[in-house]
């Protein structure tokens, strides 16, 4: 994945000595990151820093092993010059993502590959303690097994529920009793001794889809259909998380269909209240079919059930009359749709286009794209690792480490 490297790896140097004196280590190594060898003159080259200076910042990313030699570059005379490069197995994170009904567990490199994984069916409403503590366990065993825990920079956490990033703590989750205000930073901090980072599911899964295939839609919208809905919103290539960081919270603005509808949220007429794989479930059981979650709904669309289909289809454009609102007002050029729901077909997919293309002005739409998730449920396990290897990678951080 070296190719699809988040944003913040592709600044531009030259403009950072410029703006801010001569840079450290680790501002060089946000040139290295794109995973392309180079020699030293080609690092003065592009960053306009003295050969001496290049050459002891490159020391110090060698000694820290975050970049290595490559192939010899080729020579105008004499012994050819050593190129240099990203070392993305020298330290590794731990990403979990932890869902509604089921936690993911993974252990990746510094570009984002998974060199471990686990998973079980944990239910989160039974509470911070429980959950985290699986997490604890089988992190350290997996760190363990795979002899890399003293390589271990920073542990990533996805929560099914708001958040506040700057703490780490949720905010009213409304399907999580018993975590609010929990810390969660805390808990796993004292267990692996290193920096924790928390934000909510939808949000990693933006950065996971945006760093695994959209990185060059620096303006992109995911938004995730499953027992409930939401959204993460991607800003001039980076995530955009809002005051509080409740930005994206589409699933609990209300739509025209959704009149007397209750929602859990002690609110009427949510999006999340009529269109959701857990509302979608609902109505089915209300017709006489066995369907109690987002995965029933899909297992159903995927056999044919023309109720399944058809409710999906009206949910697609329940959802297509939120994002109208959306595009309009944040003009994304790409709207990515993921989540359990999205693994059903077509007909999702096809509601939200049908109502969104219709709605919204041409000049909003002339260049959007509205298309599946490629990275499916991996998203968010993707995403929870890139959030604390951007972090652990900046440039101050670097300089810190090394």
């Amino acid at each position: 994945m070296l190719e699809s490297v988040h944003e913040t790896a592709k600044q531009p140097l030259a403009a950072a000595v410029a703006a801010r004196g001569t840079p450290g280590a680790g501002m060089l190594l946000q040139l290295l990151r794109d995973g392309l060898p180079r020699t030293r003159a080609q690092l003065a080259t592009e960053t306009g820093l003295a050969r001496s200076t290049i050459t002891q910042r490159v020391d110090a990313l060698l000694n820290s092993n975050l970049i290595g030699p490559a192939s010899k570059a080729a020579s105008t005379g004499g012994r050819p010059p050593t190129q240099f490069t990203f070392n993305p197995s020298a330290r590794v994170v731990l990403a979990a993502d932890i869902g509604a009904t089921h936690t993911r567990l993974a252990v990746t490199d510094l570009a984002g590959t998974t060199l471990a994984e686990a998973r079980t069916k944990l239910d989160v409403t039974t509470g911070p303690e429980k959950v985290l503590d699986w997490v604890a366990t089988s992190g350290l065993r997996l760190l363990e097994e795979s002899g890399r825990l003293p390589q271990l920079l920073g542990v990533g956490i996805g929560l099914p529920g708001p958040v506040e990033h700057s703490t780490g703590r949720p905010v009213n989750p409304p399907i999580m009793p018993g975590w609010d205000g929990y810390d969660v930073q805390g808990y796993l901090r004292d267990v692996f001794g290193v920096a924790v980072l928390v934000d909510n599911d939808v949000n990693i899964m933006a950065l996971g889809e945006h760093f695994s295939h959209w990185s060059n839609s620096p303006h992109m919208m995911l938004v995730k259909v499953a027992t409930g809905i939401g959204s993460g919103l991607i800003s001039d290539g980076r995530l955009h998380r809002g005051a509080q960081g409740a930005a994206g919270d589409m699933g609990h603005v209300q739509v025209p269909r959704g009149a007397n509808v209750p929602c859990h949220c002690g609110n009427e007429g949510c999006l999340e209240a009529v269109a959701s794989g857990a509302a979608i479930a609902a109505q089915l059981s209300e017709r006489g079919i066995d369907a109690s979650s987002s995965r029933d709904v899909a297992a159903l669309a995927k056999a044919g059930s023309l109720q399944a289909l058809q409710l999906l289809r009206q949910a697609g454009r329940d959802i297509g009359d939120v994002l109208a609102a959306a595009v309009s007002l944040f003009n994304p050029s790409l709207i990515v749709v993921g989540g359990s729901l999205s693994l059903a077909g077509e007909q999702l997919v096809a509601g939200i286009r049908e109502v969104v293309y219709r709605r919204s002005l041409p000049l909003a739409t002339q260049h959007l794209r509205i298309v599946e998730s490629h990275t499916g449920d991996r998203a968010g396990i993707i995403g929870a690792a890139v959030m604390v290897i951007d972090h652990a990678l900046s440039p101050a951080q670097v300089d810190s480490l090394i």
